[in-house]
């Protein structure tokens, strides 16, 4: 009517927030409309939804892999699908790509053999080697029963002489070093039973001429120069170890 006052429509307090001038709720479908009031709550739900989509990605890309992990403990080990038909007459066919890398693996554990065979020490370090045996010269000085002992920590023995070939090797050493050695062979249990270490009676002895002539209760034999001697038992003496010797692998 004329003269009356034109109503004018209560303004929502939720205003509409603006991009570029124009409305967004015109441009949005509607649920999605952020006004200035509802921006906190509209922030806050889209993070759960991108995580929604997330964690729905991640379900289905693990139930592919189940689905492939169970297809493959399907077939017997070291079969591939297209073998399954081979597999039923109790043939498994193997690619000449498989079976040229298996013989180069072959070849490779062959020459790795070789390679440690070359490589390989028969006895410790220090320690020389002859027929069989590992020998390690002392460096330092002992009594017989101390020296004894020693080779025992070692693993080892005094030496035990059995052949002429041996005593020749323990004569090359002792003359290249001059020095008097303790070697494996007693007389201390009785008197004039001369026995080694491991308790077999002495067969075969390289003894100086007038030895042994138990001067002054000498019970212990060295080895000095050429051949052996026997000495008291308190001396001190450098002494020889002997142990059997390692194999080395073969080829």
């Amino acid at each position: 009517m004329a003269g009356e006052p034109e109503t004018q429509q209560p303004k929502n307090h939720e205003e509409e927030v603006t991009f570029g001038g124009q409305g967004f709720a015109e441009n949005n479908p509607e649920g999605l409309i952020c006004s200035s009031k509802s921006m906190p709550e509209c922030l806050t739900r889209v993070p759960w939804l991108l995580l929604l989509l997330i964690s729905l990605g991640l379900f289905v890309l693990m139930l592919a892999i189940l689905v492939q992990v169970s297809r493959i403990r399907a077939y017997p080990q070291g079969q591939a699908p297209d073998q399954q038909g081979s597999s039923s007459l109790g043939e498994v066919a193997v690619p000449p790509a498989q079976t040229h890398n298996l013989e180069q693996i072959q070849h490779q554990l062959t020459q790795i053999n070789v390679s440690l065979a070359g490589l390989c020490r028969p006895c410790p370090w220090d320690w020389e080697l002859f027929q069989g045996s590992c020998y390690l010269f002392s460096r330092t000085l002992g009594s017989w029963e101390a020296s004894a002992s020693s080779c025992q920590d070692l693993g080892a023995h005094l030496v035990i002489i059995n052949s002429v070939e041996e005593q020749r090797f323990m004569k090359y050493w002792n003359v290249r070093k001059n020095q008097r050695s303790w070697i494996g062979l007693s007389d201390h249990r009785r008197e004039g039973s001369w026995q080694w270490v491991d308790d077999t009676p002495l067969q075969l002895s390289f003894w100086k001429e007038g030895e042994p002539n138990n001067d002054g209760d000498e019970d212990c034999v060295e080895l000095f120069m050429d051949d052996w001697n026997d000495n008291k038992c308190t001396e001190l003496n450098f002494w020889v170890c002997e142990q059997p010797s390692a194999p080395c692998p073969r080829h």
